[in-house]
C-alpha cells in the first residue's frame, strides 16, 4: 500500500475548459490516466492537492469524478482556488454516494492516518490568492490548518501536510502558515498551484526544518508522485 499525490488535474470532461491551449498540457488527461494506471494499485491512495475540476457546480464536475473513480486506488480530494464546485463535506459525500462513486473522499478540516504518517492539510493562502479580504482569507486558512493538524495529533503518526497554495516560494514566505507547520512539528509539506513559467519560482528545499515539495500536475508531467509506502 502506498500514498501518491498530485495537484491541479484541472479536469473538464463535463464543461468546455480546454487546458491543451497551454504549453505542456497537450493530451494531459490521457497522460494522467496512463501514468496513474502504471504505478497506482487498487489498495493505494492518491491525494489530489486542489484544482481538481473546472466544473462550477457539483453536477458539472460529475464526469470528472467518474473519471477519477474509474482509476485504481482511493482518492482524497482537496480544495484549490478553482474548485468552485466545492460544497460542505456532507453534501459532497452525499452527491458521490447518490452517483455510485465509492473511491473518493475529502481532506477538509480533518486528517487521515496511513501507516506511520497522518495526512493533514487545507487550501492555504499566498500572495497571488486574489482574495478580496486577504487578512480574512489567511485567518480562515490558518484556522483550517490548525484544525486539520489537531485531528492529526489525535490520530498519531508523523504529520505530513498538503496545501494547494505554496506557503513558500523563491520570492516570498507566508510566515503565518509556516509557523503553524513548525509548531506542530511538520517535517514534510507538499503544495501545488504553480504552472508553466511560474514553476521556476517554486521552493523545493528545506526551510525551518521542513522539506517543501511541488506536486502540481505539469511539474510532475502528470504522473502522481510517491509520498510514502506503508
Amino acid at each position: 500500500m502506498s500514498l501518491f499525490a498530485i495537484g491541479d488535474t484541472h479536469l473538464s470532461f463535463g464543461v468546455e475548459k480546454p487546458m491543451d491551449i497551454f504549453h505542456g498540457w497537450s493530451g494531459y488527461e490521457q497522460r494522467l490516466e496512463e501514468n496513474w494506471r502504471k504505478i497506482v494499485k487498487e489498495d493505494d491512495i492518491v491525494l489530489i492537492c486542489g484544482d481538481v475540476s473546472w466544473g462550477m457546480k457539483l453536477h458539472e464536475a460529475l464526469e470528472d469524478f467518474l473519471f477519477l473513480d474509474s482509476l485504481p486506488g482511493k482518492k482524497l480530494l482537496m480544495k484549490g482556488n478553482h474548485d468552485y464546485w466545492w460544497e460542505t463535506k456532507a453534501k459532497m459525500q452525499r452527491f458521490l454516494a447518490d452517483n455510485g462513486i465509492e473511491s473518493i473522499d475529502f481532506l477538509f478540516n480533518n486528517a487521515f492516518r496511513m501507516g506511520d504518517i497522518c495526512v493533514a492539510g487545507t487550501k492555504g493562502w499566498f500572495y497571488d490568492s486574489g482574495a478580496e479580504d486577504e487578512a480574512k482569507a489567511l485567518n480562515r486558512e490558518m484556522g483550517r490548518l490548525r484544525m486539520s493538524l489537531k485531528e492529526a495529533q489525535k490520530l498519531g503518526g508523523e504529520p505530513v501536510v498538503f496545501l494547494h497554495y505554496p506557503p513558500i516560494s523563491n520570492r516570498a514566505v507566508c510566515n503565518e502558515l509556516v509557523d503553524i507547520l513548525t509548531e506542530f512539528g511538520v517535517k514534510r509539506c507538499y503544495y501545488a498551484h504553480l504552472h508553466g513559467a511560474s514553476i521556476k519560482n517554486a521552493f523545493v528545499s528545506e526551510h525551518n526544518g521542513i522539506r517543501f515539495s511541488l506536486i502540481s500536475g505539469d511539474s510532475l508531467s502528470f504522473c502522481p508522485q510517491l509520498v510514502e509506502k506503508f
